[in-house]
């Protein structure tokens, strides 16, 4: 059962769940020990923490630092597998969708629209409107909907709705719903919610080898990033859920079967809110030659996505190329009256999707990869996960968990469609106090509204720390977006170790200012280092390190190459190496 009051991830926690997941020996083993901190990750260990199994989760870096925190930040039907007539896939991520804006998500998803542009009056709007219009009656089988009904847009009413479109060649357009959500905090508030439930959890703890007795696997050896310490995890069932690490992972365990993994890269630049003019809430979907391009309206600024090439570098520092950059735009302005230029890109992210590579026959492998998940036992006591898309992390999180216990633990059904992501509970009731936090604490409607989407009922403890110290309203100098005091509350209750765990995932400066978060780590890392009890020197270290790092990346975007790109990151972490 969870406790009452949420659990921080503070430091001190997070060194008490080591000696917890230290202590998990033959004699007493965890019941299910998950590999990988990202969404299906810690999915899987909030599912499993929930059926009353004695979970551990370890994560080599922070929560969500791979492709999880990547993505185009989209809780979505995938609209363009109706093109592929795999209507199992759209029906179940519409189900999943809606579940998380109605009941177990809504502070971290909420809806948004898109305009879907017709070129040719006739084609385009007969084949594009019955595609959607199946796709919102797929959305209103067995249940209340969860957002509204497309609508059709004329030329006229499309330039009033989003005036930036180039509607000499655009004749008109349809607009449709889905949902959109920070990808980072999902991940972060999954792994805090396995922790309300007894989960012991763990970042930068890092896998270095599978324990077996004879071919079974019964845990694993871990090494603690921080202090190098190493020790033995013993878990009666192990899951391995390590995205594009997947096969790297199934290796050090000596499997000689298991999921192939095929590391796309995606990409996504990020403009300012003036760049384009549209009504607040809407988007633009349109297909290119490779992939789907989204024009994507989030708080100050627009995301615009995405690429989707093979990337065959080290999978844990993928970078954009300055050809990915002009892609994006050169599809971005196909559709816009006004060109946008390398001078309107503030930020840019990348990702690595993990495709599953279809089973070889006759010694070829096959071009068609599936966005499906695809669960395996790779040896026995190991399950593997890899596939599927953000959408479905709770199902991904189901069938995993499902798979690894079923012989050891039948009769423990899963029950996270009914249990809230912590925050989500009693949300209704807070947002209805909106205006009464904006009088109180001197917030203008925009910022609470952004405050109520990141933290939901959690709000509560962030406002408490303004009320310890009021000089924590404040916002950052170098990133306004953010109060001082949401600082203070990520280096307290959201599992932060390093200065880029704030910069990259609790707060997104790293691509939401021209600097990326440069001119605000100073500043980031006297709040942290005073929580943390960081010494001068580990502050400066700290900052060093990340900035370091984001010269390599402003290095790799210049680059035409994935190669020359991959060689200017491939000796800057922005984890310092000294810790003192």
């Amino acid at each position: 059962m969870p406790t009452a009051r949420p659990i921080p991830l503070s430091s001190e926690l997070r060194t008490q769940h080591l000696e917890r997941l230290a202590a998990a020996t033959p004699d007493k083993p965890l019941d299910v020990l998950v590999i990988g901190g990202g969404g299906t990750g810690t999915g899987a260990a909030f599912d499993a923490a929930t059926r009353g199994l004695d979970v551990g989760l370890v994560e080599a870096r922070d929560w969500a630092s791979g492709t999880s925190s990547r993505s185009s930040k989209l809780m979505h039907g995938g609209l363009r597998y109706l093109q592929m007539l795999d209507f199992k896939l759209v029906h179940e991520a519409l189900r999943e969708r809606d579940l998380l804006l109605t009941h177990t998500a809504p502070h971290l998803v909420r809806p948004v629209s898109f305009v879907f542009p017709f070129f040719r009056p006739v084609i385009d709007r007969g084949f594009i409107g019955s595609g959607v219009a199946l796709y919102d009656a797929m959305q209103s089988v067995g249940r209340k909907r969860a957002v509204p009904f497309h609508r059709h847009l004329g030329r006229a009413g499309l330039r009033a709705h989003f005036p930036s479109l180039d509607t000499e060649k655009i004749v008109g357009a349809l607009e449709y719903y889905d949902a959109q959500f920070d990808d980072a905090r999902m991940a972060m508030m999954l792994a805090r919610s396995a922790v309300q439930y007894g989960a012991a959890v763990a970042t930068y703890t890092r896998v270095i080898d599978y324990l077996h007795e004879g071919e079974r696997v019964v845990g694993a050896r871990v090494r603690d990033e921080e202090s190098g310490r190493e020790f033995d995890v013993h878990a009666r069932a192990t899951i391995l859920a390590g995205g594009v690490w997947t096969q790297e992972q199934q290796e050090l365990a000596g499997a000689s079967a298991g999921l192939e993994v095929l590391a796309s890269k995606g990409i996504h630049i990020v403009v300012p809110k003036d760049a384009i003019r549209a009504d607040d809430a809407t988007g633009v979907i349109t297909q290119t030659e490779k992939s789907v391009l989204f024009l994507i309206p989030w708080d100050e600024y627009w995301v615009i996505g995405t690429t989707d090439t093979p990337w065959t570098h080290d999978v844990a520092h993928p970078v954009a190329t300055g050809e990915d950059i002009d892609y994006v735009l050169e599809h971005a302005n196909a559709v816009l009256d006004h060109p946008l230029t390398r001078d309107d890109v503030i930020g840019v992210y990348v990702g690595l999707r993990p495709l599953l590579q279809p089973v070889k026959k006759d010694g070829a492998a096959s071009t068609k990869v599936s966005r499906e998940h695809t669960v395996m036992q790779v040896k026995p006591g190991l399950s593997a996960i890899a596939g599927g898309k953000w959408t479905t992390y709770r199902v991904m999180a189901e069938d995993v968990v499902d798979f690894a216990i079923k012989d050891l633990f039948p009769g423990r059904p899963s029950l996270t469609a009914s249990v809230p992501v912590l925050g989500g509970q009693g949300y209704k009731q807070i947002a209805g106090e909106k205006d009464e936090i904006s009088r109180r604490y001197g917030l203008d409607a925009q910022r609470v509204d952004r405050l109520l989407f990141r933290y939901g009922t959690l709000l509560r403890e962030v406002l408490d720390l303004i009320d310890e110290a009021p000089e924590l309203a404040t916002p950052l100098e170098h990133g306004s977006r953010y109060l001082r005091a949401e600082v203070v509350y990520a280096a307290r209750a959201e599992g932060v170790v390093h200065l880029a765990d704030v910069l990259e995932h609790r707060l997104r400066l790293e691509y939401e200012v021209r600097d990326r978060g440069v001119a605000a780590a100073d500043e980031v890392a006297q709040l942290v280092g005073d929580e943390l009890g960081w010494s001068v020197s580990r502050r400066r270290a700290e900052v060093d390190a990340y900035r370091a790092a984001i010269e390599a990346r402003l290095a790799g975007e210049r680059a035409r190459t994935d190669e020359e790109a991959a060689a200017a990151v491939a000796s800057a972490s922005e984890i310092p190496e000294s810790r003192d």
